[in-house]
């Protein structure tokens, strides 16, 4: 049986691999104001650190542990998030995600989901955080 070549390179968008290898927003962020973590079935984990100025969600940065499309979706969950309001950022769905990526590989769509489910998290810890902000001093 032959083996196919893959090319990186040559098999994803130029967005995917933006976001695929941009490192800026890797990273843990001190005194967040929401952190969401999630390990998905495949073992991938994505942490996200939310930080809000108002209602609006002005910096997100994430730490990953899983593959480059793990990273890409994570990175794209944080682009789209950055700059929209609270509520809105609870619109972000995986099919935006890898619609943005555009040549997300097929069986990858969890990557997506992953992604997706730690911000809803993170967004969910703001939430909660700003109904005890008493708890943020004792870094709860």
């Amino acid at each position: 049986m032959e083996k196919s070549e893959r090319n990186l390179w040559q098999d994803h968008s130029v967005r995917f691999l933006e976001m695929a290898l941009r490192t800026d927003r890797m990273e843990t962020m001190a005194s967040p104001d929401g952190i969401g973590k999630r390990t998905g079935e495949c073992g991938d984990t994505v942490e996200f650190f939310v930080m809000m100025d108002g209602d609006r969600v002005r910096r997100v940065s994430f730490q990953v542990n899983g593959c480059l499309n793990t990273v890409a979706c994570a990175n794209t969950v944080a682009e789209m998030a950055e700059g929209r309001r609270l509520e809105e950022a609870w619109d972000i769905r995986p099919e935006e995600v890898a619609a943005f990526l555009e040549t997300l590989p097929d069986g990858h769509f969890h990557c997506a989901e992953l992604a997706v489910g730690a911000l809803y998290l993170a967004l969910s810890d703001v939430q909660r955080r700003r109904r005890e902000p008493w708890k943020k001093l004792y870094g709860a």
